[in-house]
């Protein structure tokens, strides 16, 4: 419980607190003042990662969202790529503070405002590819997909992926640029005639990386990976010298003897170090009252967010809200007691930076 804990504490999620759903009608209201910070653009997705990437039968298992859009109006979580009904998991409008869940909730299911998605218990049935679905106040959405592996063997000390579910290990997990990343297969059916790597987005296989067929004998090679990629007998990819375009989903199909095709995910990450955020401040005055919005300005995606006031971690009131990714600070109404110097620390799992102070008032 601890684990999941500082997990959580780390990636400062809130907690959805439940209220009785009501989804019907279009979505009513929009944002109350738009955010000067966080990622607005459609140019940089979500994604979501598997913590851990494969889990024990029996255990927890957190579906982390990354990068999520600052003006996210709700989420959809559903089983596989198509919303089915019968497959989807559960809906939450942020404005309502409002979730249903769905068909495919079994009751292990924890949720939390930022759309990461919780599942205690996972069986063998857990296993499969997961799909989020970012609605945002813009009344466009954007999906992201994450493979949950569950490894049933009796123990994970003795043969952990002795077992018939086709699975993949990114080896490392999260690589410098230059590195090799080994995508190592583990129970590559016996009856495979062919299988094929892709990159994918958006849950389309955008980018051929190699074709093998044992039948032929042969392997096919796309031109983007030709002097950097190495395919094994097992099935397993090596990528050599990756760069941060490297970084994403990887599928492998495997064509059977009975015509069958039979599918794997796997994602992985490069590492990458922040930059030096910057403070922005923005007063308005309505009808005599007073308002300041704090922005935390960065190059950065996917980092976490926290706002330092007078050298110390900034204690919330009643009078402040914070943006989804807590890059914006808004004070209403703003007095003399918020007087004082504003710093933003932007960090991921590799690094840290915190910006130069600014004072307010100015």
């Amino acid at each position: 419980a601890e684990q999941w804990a500082q997990l959580l504490r780390t990636q400062r999620l809130i907690l959805v607190k439940y209220q009785s759903p009501n989804l019907d009608g279009p979505l009513s209201s929009l944002l109350a003042f738009l955010w000067k910070c966080g990622r607005l653009a459609t140019s940089a997705q979500s994604s979501i990662e598997s913590v851990p990437p494969i889990v024990a039968e029996g255990k927890s298992v957190l579906l982390l969202v990354h990068n999520p859009p600052e003006n996210i109006a709700g989420f959809v979580w559903f089983k596989g790529m198509s919303e089915l009904k019968n497959l989807v998991v559960a809906r939450y409008i942020l404005d309502r503070k409002s979730t249903v869940w769905g068909p495919a909730y079994g009751g292990r299911e924890t949720l939390y405002r930022d759309g990461s998605l919780l599942l205690h218990g996972v069986t063998p049935q857990d296993h499969g590819l997961y799909t989020l679905r970012i609605l945002r106040t813009d009344r466009r959405s954007e999906e992201a997909q994450v493979q949950l592996q569950v490894d049933t063997s009796p123990s994970l000390f003795c043969n952990p992926l002795n077992f018939s579910q086709l699975m993949i290990q990114p080896e490392p997990r999260y690589a410098a640029e230059g590195e090799d990343v080994l995508f190592q297969v583990h129970n590559l059916p016996e009856d495979m005639q062919a299988l094929s790597w892709h990159k994918s987005k958006y849950r389309t296989e955008v980018l051929k990386i190699v074709e093998y067929s044992t039948v032929m004998n042969s392997i096919s090679w796309g031109t983007a990976h030709r002097r950097r990629g190495m395919v094994y007998n097992n099935g397993s990819l090596m990528l050599k010298d990756v760069t941060e375009k490297d970084a994403g989903m990887y599928t492998l199909s495997v064509f059977k003897k009975d015509g069958k095709i039979e599918k794997a995910y796997v994602e992985f990450y490069v590492k990458k170090y922040v930059s030096q955020p910057s403070v922005e401040i923005s007063d308005t005055t309505v009808a005599g009252r007073r308002s300041v919005i704090f922005s935390c300005i960065s190059p950065d995606t996917d980092v976490s967010i926290r706002w330092i006031f007078n050298n110390k971690i900034l204690k919330l009131t009643e009078r402040m809200t914070l943006s989804p990714t807590k890059c914006g600070l808004r004070i209403d109404p703003v007095g003399g007691e918020d007087a004082g110097e504003y710093k933003c620390e932007v960090s991921n799992r590799f690094s840290v930076k915190t910006s130069l102070p600014v004072s307010w008032p100015r």
